[in-house]
C-alpha cells in the first residue's frame, strides 16, 4: 500500500468516529428534529420492530439515532453495534470490486458475459457492463430491468480475482476500511457472538411476528453491517481511497439517457439535484443509502422488517416513491421542514408553492397513495386513504400520463386487488387512468413485464380475459427476460383460463 493511500486511510478511520457535538453542519434545529419526528412516525405507520438511522454531512455526523427494538420479545434495544442484513445494498460493494479489477487490468467491463460462463447460452451482446447496469434484459443497452444476472457477477470477480468472492470483498474493502462490524451472512455461525437484529415481518392480521433470516453470499447479497461501518465505506468512495474519481463518476452515472441505474448503484435527478442511492430488502430486514453528491449529504437507514423498502417499489428505480425518502429531501434538500410529510390533505398553503414545490406536493401525494395502498392488505381504512389521495393527485395535476410510471401503475393495480382480496367489491374508480397508463407504458416499451403483467391483471380482474390474453402471451413469449415472478404469474393464468395446455 503506498504512503498516500495509508494516510487516506487512516485519515478517514480517525474522521468516522466524528459525533454530532463536534461538527457544525448548516442543518437548523428544527430540521433534524421533524426529521428524527417523522422517521419515527414513519416507524409506526410500518410497524418496523427497529431502525438504525444516520445522517452526514462533508463526513460530519448531523444525525445519529437508534429506534426501537433489535428483538422485541427481550426488549434488546437497537444501537450502533447492532448488525443488520443489508441485502441489495451488497450491489455497491460488488460495483467497487468489479472497477478494482477493471483498474487493475484484470477485467473489462466490454467483456461478453459469456467469456466467463462458456457452457451457458448468453448472447455475445450481452456485456459485464450491462449486467452490472441491470440493462441485459430486452434491448440490451436500452433499458433498464432489475435482474437476478447481476448475481453472475459472483463468479466474474471470483474467476478475475483468483480467489472467492468473500476473500476479494475482505481484502480490497472491509479490511482496509477496518469495517470491524461488517461481516458476510453465509451461515447460521456467522451470526453468532454479535449484536445482530432479530427479523421480523407482518402476519395476515398486519401484526409484528417472527421472521427468518436468508443466508448466503454473491454478488448481489449477502452483507450484514452497521450504519457506522456504512458510512466509512461511503466516506472511502468520497475520498477516492477505493476507487480512482474517473470509475467512481462512472459507477454514479445512469447507464443512459432516462435510465435509472448506474453501475451497481440507482442515479436520478430530482428538482435538479442528482440523487445516487441504493436499497436493500429482504423478507424481513431493508436498508436505504441515499446520497446528494452536490450537497456533501448523505442517509443511511438500516431496519430490521421490509418496509421501509417493499411498500414503495424502489425496484423500478424512483427513490421519491419513498416516504423515508422524501422526508430526508424536503427537511435538508429543500429546507422545508413544515410541510407535513402524511398528511398532505391537510395541507393549507398548496397554492403557495413555487412551480418546483409542487412537483413536491405531487411526489408527496403519490408516495403517501402508494404507501396507503400496501397498508390496505391490513386496515380498510387506508383503502379509503389510498383512493382519497390518489383522486386529489389526479384533480390536482391532471396531466398523469406525463408523469405516470411503474409505481403509480402498481398503486392503482394494487387498490384494485386489495378490493378484490378483501371482499370490498368491484372497485372502477381508477379505470380510465390504468388504460392511459397502461397505453403509455406499453408503447415506449411494449415488452415491459411488469406493464404487462398489470394490464393482464386489469382485464383479469374486470372479467375480460379475452382481453388479458395478448398481455401474459407478450410476458412469456418476450425475448432475453430471465424467468421471475410475473413469468410465473402469466404461465399459470393461461393454463387456469384454458389458453394453454395443463
Amino acid at each position: 500500500m503506498s504512503r498516500f493511500k495509508y494516510a487516506l486511510l487512516l485519515h478517514l478511520f480517525l474522521s468516522a468516529g466524528i459525533t454530532q457535538a463536534q461538527s457544525t453542519p448548516p442543518f437548523t434545529t428544527q430540521q433534524i428534529n421533524t426529521f428524527t419526528k417523522e422517521l419515527q412516525a414513519l416507524k409506526s405507520y410500518f410497524k418496523i420492530p427497529g431502525m438504525a438511522i444516520l445522517v452526514k454531512h462533508q463526513g460530519q455526523t448531523v444525525l445519529e439515532n437508534y429506534l426501537g427494538w433489535a428483538n422485541v420479545a427481550k426488549k434488546r434495544p437497537m444501537n450502533q453495534n447492532t448488525l443488520v442484513p443489508i441485502a441489495s445494498l451488497t450491489k455497491t460493494f460488488t460495483a467497487v470490486l468489479v472497477f478494482k479489477l477493471v483498474e487493475e487490468g484484470k477485467l473489462s467491463l466490454e467483456d461478453p458475459l459469456r467469456k466467463y460462463f462458456p457452457q451457458q447460452d448468453f448472447t455475445k451482446k450481452i456485456l459485464l457492463k450491462h449486467i452490472l447496469s441491470h440493462t441485459s434484459q430486452g434491448d440490451i443497452g436500452q433499458q433498464f430491468y432489475y435482474s437476478f444476472r447481476f448475481g453472475a457477477l459472483t463468479q466474474v470477480i471470483e474467476k478475475a480475482a483468483g480467489m472467492s468472492f468473500q476473500k476479494y470483498l475482505e481484502k480490497v474493502i472491509i479490511e482496509p476500511l477496518h469495517m470491524t462490524h461488517t461481516r458476510v451472512l453465509t451461515s447460521k455461525k456467522s451470526q453468532q457472538n454479535v449484536a445482530f437484529a432479530d427479523p421480523y415481518q407482518l402476519n395476515q392480521e398486519g401484526k409484528i411476528q417472527a421472521g427468518k433470516i436468508e443466508y448466503g453470499l454473491s454478488a448481489s447479497a449477502g452483507i450484514v453491517s452497521t450504519v457506522r461501518d456504512l458510512a466509512i465505506f461511503n466516506q472511502a468512495l468520497d475520498q477516492n481511497v477505493l476507487i480512482s474519481p474517473s470509475s467512481k463518476a462512472l459507477m454514479m452515472q445512469a447507464f443512459g439517457k432516462n435510465l435509472a441505474y448506474g453501475y451497481g448503484i440507482f442515479s436520478q435527478y430530482f428538482m435538479g439535484k442528482k440523487l445516487v442511492w441504493g436499497y436493500g430488502q429482504y423478507d424481513c430486514y431493508s436498508g436505504l443509502y441515499l446520497k446528494i453528491p452536490s450537497q456533501k449529504l448523505t442517509l443511511f437507514l438500516l431496519a430490521n422488517n421490509n418496509l421501509m423498502s417493499d411498500p414503495a417499489r424502489l425496484i423500478y428505480g424512483d427513490a421519491t416513491a419513498s416516504l423515508f425518502v422524501l422526508s430526508f429531501l424536503k427537511n435538508f434538500m429543500l429546507n422545508r421542514p413544515q410541510i407535513p410529510l402524511l398528511d398532505p390533505l391537510k395541507t393549507s398553503f398548496t397554492q403557495a408553492f413555487t412551480k418546483d414545490t409542487q412537483v413536491f406536493y405531487r411526489k408527496q401525494l403519490l408516495a403517501n397513495a402508494l404507501a396507503a395502498s400496501f397498508m390496505a392488505r391490513y386496515d380498510k381504512t387506508q383503502f379509503a386513504r389510498s383512493v382519497q389521495l390518489l383522486k386529489q393527485a389526479f384533480v390536482q395535476f391532471p396531466d398523469y400520463e406525463n408523469y405516470a410510471n411503474l409505481n403509480l401503475m402498481h398503486n392503482l393495480l394494487f387498490l384494485k386487488e386489495v378490493a378484490f382480496r378483501r371482499e370490498i367489491g368491484p372497485f372502477h374508480t381508477f379505470d380510465t387512468q390504468i388504460k392511459k397508463i397502461g397505453a403509455k407504458l406499453l408503447k415506449a416499451h411494449p415488452q415491459n413485464p411488469y406493464a404487462n403483467v398489470y394490464m393482464g391483471n386489469f382485464y383479469a380482474r374486470n372479467g375480460k380475459k379475452n382481453l388479458a390474453k395478448p398481455y401474459y402471451e407478450q410476458i412469456v413469449k418476450a425475448d432475453n427476460f430471465s424467468r421471475h415472478w410475473y413469468t410465473n404469474a402469466a404461465q399459470s393464468w393461461l393454463k387456469e383460463n384454458g389458453f394453454t395446455k395443463k
